[in-house]
C-alpha cells in the first residue's frame, strides 16, 4: 500500500491558505450538542430562517418538470432578466441582463472576478478586518491581498486616503464590502464615488461585495453601480434571499468583460445549479419579497436588542452596524486572547461566537464577532450566559 503524501507534498498555494477557524469552532459546538448540551449558535454567518416557501415550491416544481440539465454558463436568461429587473426596481438602474452572470454562490462570482483581474504577484487592497475567503481566493489565482488596517475611525472601511497610502506598483484594484462582514458597516453613495475616483486615477479595478444588500436597517445601501458603471459587483441569493444551501449568486460586469468571464465560467464550473436557478425566480415575486422584508425587520429588532446588551456588559462596539447580521466587538477590556475567550464561553456557557483572527490580523486578538442569527429569546439566554461567564473568566 502506498504512503499518502505529506502536506509538504501538496501545492504551496494550498498550504498558504489558512483554515476557516469558525468551522472548527462549529464542529466543537456540534460535538457538545451531541453530548447533550444546549449550545446557542452565534458563530456562523447564516440566517436561521429556512428558505422561503415560495422559493421552495418553485424548486420542487422545477424538479417535477425535469429542469435538471445544464444551463448556459451565464445562467438562465429568465433569471438574468429578473435580476436586471431587481436593479431597476430597487436602485433605479438599467442593467442589461447580458452583463449579469449567474454563479455558484457569491464565491463563484469572486472566483470569476479574481481570475479575470489578478495576475500572479498582483494585489487588491482589502480592509482588515474583512471576510477571510476574499484574500484566499486571491492567493488561489497566485495574486495576493494587500491588507489595510482599518478601525472605527473609518467605520472599518477603506477610504481614498488609505488607497493613496497603501497603493504600490503591485496594486491593481480594491475589493470593498458594503455592508461588510464582520462589521456590518455600509459605504454611502458619496463614499463609493470617492473610492471609485481614487481607483480610476490609478488605473485600478473596483470590485464591490454587495452580498448583504437588502439586510440594512433604517436605510437602504447604495449600489456602486449607481456611481460607477464600470465596477464589478458580487452578490448572492444566500443572505437577504435566504438560499444559503442552494449555492447561487451573481456577478455584474462591464460589457467588455463578459466574454472573458463566460469563458472562465464554462471552464471552472460549467453552470450554476439549474434547480437553484429556477427556484430563485420566485425570489422576485411579491409573496417572497414580503417574507424577506419581514425577516429584515426581525434582524433589525435582534440588533437593537443585542447591541446595547453587549455594550452594557463591557463589550466595546464603537460603530453601530447598519447592515448584515453581525456585531464586531472589542473585548480588550477582558482579554488579549480572543481565541481563548471564545473557547471559554463555548466550553463553560455553551455560547458559540467567533474570534477576530478569522477576519484578518489588525487587533484580531482583541475582537470577536457575534451573529444575531437567533430569535430574541435565544439572544436573551445568550446574554445571560455571557454575563455569567464573564464573572468566571480570567485572563
Amino acid at each position: 500500500m502506498s504512503t499518502p503524501p505529506s502536506p509538504a507534498g501538496y501545492s504551496r498555494r494550498s498550504r498558504e491558505i489558512a483554515p476557516f477557524h469558525v468551522m472548527s469552532l462549529l464542529a466543537r459546538a456540534q460535538a457538545l450538542e451531541q453530548a447533550g448540551h444546549d449550545v446557542i449558535h452565534l458563530e456562523i454567518g447564516e440566517p436561521d430562517f429556512t428558505t422561503a416557501e415560495p422559493v421552495v415550491r418553485a424548486g420542487q416544481a422545477a424538479l417535477a418538470a425535469g429542469h435538471t440539465r445544464y444551463t448556459a454558463a451565464r445562467g438562465l436568461p429568465a433569471l438574468r432578466s429578473a435580476i436586471s429587473g431587481f436593479y431597476r426596481s430597487h436602485y433605479g438602474l438599467a442593467i442589461d441582463p447580458e452583463r449579469i452572470l449567474v454563479t455558484p454562490g457569491g464565491s463563484g462570482a469572486l472566483l470569476l472576478a479574481s481570475s479575470l483581474l489578478v495576475d500572479p504577484g498582483k494585489h487588491w487592497l482589502l480592509a482588515d478586518p474583512g471576510y477571510p475567503c476574499n484574500r484566499h481566493f486571491l492567493r488561489l489565482v497566485e495574486g495576493a491581498a494587500q491588507l489595510v488596517p482599518v478601525d472605527a475611525g473609518t467605520a472599518y472601511q477603506l477610504t481614498p486616503g488609505l488607497v493613496h497610502d497603501h497603493w504600490n506598483e503591485h496594486s491593481v484594484g480594491a475589493l470593498l464590502a458594503s455592508p461588510a462582514n464582520p462589521t456590518g458597516t455600509v459605504l454611502s453613495a458619496g463614499e463609493l464615488a470617492a473610492l471609485s475616483q481614487a481607483l480610476q486615477a490609478r488605473g485600478g479595478h473596483m470590485v464591490v461585495d454587495e452580498i448583504y444588500h437588502g439586510l440594512t436597517y433604517g436605510m437602504d445601501a447604495a449600489s456602486v453601480l449607481q456611481v460607477d458603471d464600470s465596477a464589478f459587483v458580487l452578490n448572492s441569493f444566500s443572505k437577504y434571499f435566504g438560499m444559503t444551501g442552494w449555492r447561487l449568486g451573481w456577478l455584474v460586469a462591464p460589457p467588455a468583460a463578459v466574454p472573458e468571464l463566460e469563458k472562465l465560467a464554462q471552464n471552472l464550473y460549467i453552470s450554476a445549479s439549474t434547480i437553484a436557478q429556477h427556484a430563485a425566480l420566485a425570489c422576485f415575486t411579491e409573496p417572497a419579497m414580503a417574507i424577506f422584508e419581514q425577516r429584515r425587520e426581525d434582524f433589525r429588532q435582534r440588533r437593537d436588542f443585542l447591541l446595547p446588551a453587549l455594550r452594557e456588559l463591557g463589550f466595546r462596539i464603537e460603530v453601530e452596524p447598519q447592515g448584515a447580521f453581525y456585531l464586531y466587538a472589542d473585548v480588550s477590556a477582558f482579554t488579549d486572547d480572543a481565541q481563548a475567550f471564545c473557547a471559554h464561553f463555548l466550553e463553560t456557557e455553551h455560547v458559540a461566537f467567533t474570534p477576530g483572527l478569522d477576519f484578518g490580523f489588525h487587533r484580531a486578538n482583541q475582537h470577536v464577532r457575534l451573529a444575531y442569527t437567533q430569535e430574541i429569546p435565544r439572544l436573551q439566554q445568550a446574554v445571560e450566559r455571557i454575563a455569567r461567564g464573564l464573572k468566571r473568566f480570567t485572563r
